[in-house]
């Protein structure tokens, strides 16, 4: 089994850890590192994109379950009226 199969068993943190050390060895690693890190990258960041995507939905669900409805606020007295009722 390639790492490239085991993309969408990895957990966020373990994801996250594998597309930093690929960019990482892309530009710093031995010819091999790099030509594995370029192999790999493309496939890390769009796992990375794509759950990334996931939670931004589910915060914004979340945010929105959770807002209150303002009650309608009464209407305000101006001043000119205020000194006609009195």
């Amino acid at each position: 089994m390639s790492l490239i199969e085991k993309i969408p068993d990895l957990t966020d943190a373990s994801l996250k850890n594998l597309l930093d050390n690929a960019r990482r060895l892309e530009t710093a690693g031995t010819v091999k590192q790099r030509a594995d890190a370029a192999e790999l990258l493309p496939a890390l960041e769009a796992a990375f994109a794509a759950r990334r995507v996931i939670k931004l939905e589910a915060a914004a669900e979340k945010r929105g379950a959770t807002r209150k409805v303002a009650a309608p606020k009464a209407p305000r007295k101006t001043k000119a009226k205020v000194a006609v009722e009195a």
